[in-house]
């Protein structure tokens, strides 16, 4: 037995050193040819080594004004985060302790509205957006982007609910808090893991969404992944793509450094919702 569990740990360990470096290669041959003028990122055959230069993201974020399109990612998602959770922590709470088969049924149509593709969506939102004179608003563009995760969260956020048991609700309550204060100060602190793991999907969805947001913001609103269009058609002018690969280089660093500092609360978090749905 003890041999077989070796085998397996060795096996594991061999996976991931196989895994790691190929998950991470699109990453760092994009980051390698960013720093490169076009002659050195596009030789044939490629250069692993070459003059570095930062010509790139200075033209992105300094001349072509991509740090107002960062602040525009940074409103948007953490308007779109802050909604979620707030909506879906009460939502969530409220669907787990309730029996009732109006319950089921809500989250039923939740996850058929989550289910349903976005450019549907999109089609009803412009016009009315248009003829309401709240298009390109970054309040709007929240407002869809929470419509669209919402059912997602609230199914979440109640499987990790539901792993709390109702035993400590009840104790809470006989000690004099009342359901609000119940919430608030003997279950949230519990639900951390759930939160943290939640908002994190809450999070990418905000962040990486392209169809609603290039859509419904141009110029300056456009978040950092809606702007990258700028330079996805330029096949004509290498430097124009080079800056673009900068600024998906700028785009994914965020990500990397969120997941590396919230590795722990979202592994457990993951755990705890997986045990109980």
């Amino acid at each position: 037995m003890k041999s077989q569990s070796t085998a397996w740990h060795i096996s594991g360990k061999v996976f991931l050193a196989l895994w790691v470096p190929l998950c991470a290669f699109p990453f760092l041959w994009m980051f390698m040819i960013s720093i490169r003028s076009p002659v050195d990122a596009f030789a044939f055959p490629p250069k692993l080594f070459a003059d570095v230069t930062f010509e790139h993201f200075y033209q992105v974020w300094v001349v072509d004004g991509f740090w107002q399109n960062a602040l525009s990612s940074v409103i948007v998602t953490v308007g779109t985060v802050v909604v979620s959770l707030t909506i879906g922590c009460l939502a969530g709470y409220a669907l787990s302790r309730y029996r009732g088969s109006v319950g089921f049924w809500l989250l039923i149509i939740a996850l058929v509205f989550r289910a349903l593709p976005h450019v549907v969506l999109l089609t009803s939102y412009k016009p009315a957006f248009f003829e309401l004179g709240i298009w390109n608003r970054y309040e709007t563009l929240i407002m869809v982007l929470v419509a669209i995760n919402q059912p997602f969260t609230i199914w979440m956020l109640r499987s990790f609910f539901m792993n709390i048991p109702n035993e400590l609700d009840e104790a809470a309550l006989v000690d004099g808090c009342g359901r609000i204060q119940a919430f608030f100060r003997v279950i949230m602190p519990v639900m951390w893991p759930g939160v943290i793991t939640t908002g994190l999907f809450s999070f990418l969805l905000g962040y990486n969404d392209f169809l609603i947001t290039s859509q419904l913001m141009d110029g300056d609103h456009m978040t950092m992944t809606a702007a990258l269009s700028n330079y996805i058609y330029s096949d004509e002018n290498l430097a124009k793509v080079l800056e673009g690969v900068a600024g998906a280089v700028s785009v994914t660093i965020p990500l990397i450094i969120l997941v590396l500092v919230f590795q722990k609360q979202l592994v457990s978090g993951l755990v705890q919702g997986a045990v109980k749905g």
